[in-house]
């Protein structure tokens, strides 16, 4: 609209009711997208496998929050490059939310503390929640002679170089692990040889093939095969003993305390410049969604930690987890 000043009271106030009516209408709009949102299916993108932590952290949400939204939330595997695929297709797409990222440990504060060529930095994007935690466990085969923690570290500490644990490689989570447990009980880390496989399938089938002697993963992974017998549990890096695993001791109670800092999670990610009435509809939301039963028995099931939290303390909590891996990636020489 434009609008010529020439002089005078009356086209002073004409200038006055057109700048009234500018501003009435942009409140009027976001006033109305506020309402509207969302009017359409939500996608969520998992940057991972179907099967994986973020792809039940989102079905799992999805599940609740559908009815919730008024609309359908489906989650959309898009894997690869160790969960940044997914991840930069979300920092990429139009700011509207209705692409938004199950975001990962890995993929939002390990790969970038790590890898300075990651195509993103861990906060370009727009955090809404955390969702939930997964403790880390520590486990073995059901027929191996180490009954505990304690025997396996005993076992690592006077035969170094015996025992083999598999990893999807250096820098994981699987890696991580140990690395923070042996140096919590001061360990070379040389004493224990790590195995590197494509993926946590792969390392999980390397240990049931008694091809390695025991593996550190987040324990949704391998809810069915400790629930089923096949692994046995010495380790979980929850802070208190998990309600469906009551058997799994802590890390403070094995003596590692340390390894509770290395926990999986899952959080809810927006484009950067995600309009605030979108975040704010996922706040309230989220707020329900953490009072659902359905949700919380999703997560009980699989031994994952209800962690909803205010968009503040998210990026706190993702600010202090890429700075505990910097430092851990700079002690171990991983960072590049």
């Amino acid at each position: 609209m434009k609008i010529e000043f020439i002089g005078g009271h009356g086209r002073f106030s004409v200038l006055l009711l057109a700048l009234a009516s500018c501003l009435s209408g942009l409140l009027s709009t976001n006033l109305a997208f506020a309402q509207a949102y969302p009017n359409r299916q939500v996608t969520l993108i998992a940057p991972y496998a179907a099967g994986g932590d973020s792809d039940f952290s989102g079905r799992n949400l999805a599940a609740v929050a559908t009815k919730m939204m008024g609309q359908p939330l489906v989650v959309q595997n898009v894997i690869g490059a160790s969960g940044t695929i997914g991840s930069v297709r979300v920092r990429n797409a139009i700011p509207d939310g209705y692409t938004l990222l199950i975001s990962r440990g890995g993929s939002q504060a390990i790969t970038p503390a790590l890898d300075s060529k990651t195509p993103y930095k861990w906060n370009d994007f727009t955090m809404i929640s955390l969702l939930d935690f997964n403790p880390v466990v520590c486990v073995v085969r059901p027929d191996a002679p180490y009954k505990n923690l304690k025997e396996l570290l005993d076992t690592i500490r006077s035969q170094p170089g015996k025992l083999n644990y598999a990893s999807a490689g250096p820098g994981t989570t699987q890696h991580l692990a140990v690395e923070v447990m042996l140096r919590s009980v001061n360990i070379p880390s040389s004493s224990a040889v790590m195995i590197p496989y494509k993926g946590g399938g792969e390392a999980t089938a390397a240990l049931l093939s008694d091809q390695v002697q025991f593996l550190c993963n987040n324990l949704t992974t391998l809810v069915g095969q400790i629930k089923g017998g096949a692994m046995r549990a010495l380790v979980s890096s929850s802070a208190e003993r998990l309600k469906d695993f009551p058997e799994i001791p802590t890390a403070r109670e094995m003596g590692v305390g340390p390894l509770e800092q290395v926990m999986g999670w899952s959080g809810l990610y927006g484009p950067p410049g995600l309009p605030p009435e979108v975040v704010n509809k996922w706040v309230e939301v989220l707020k329900k969604v953490a009072q659902d039963p359905e949700w919380i028995k999703g997560n009980a099931t699989v031994g994952a930690i209800p962690a909803i939290r205010s968009p503040a303390d998210t990026e706190k909590f993702a600010r202090e987890q890429v700075e505990l891996y910097e430092k851990l990636g700079t002690a171990l020489n991983l960072r590049k």
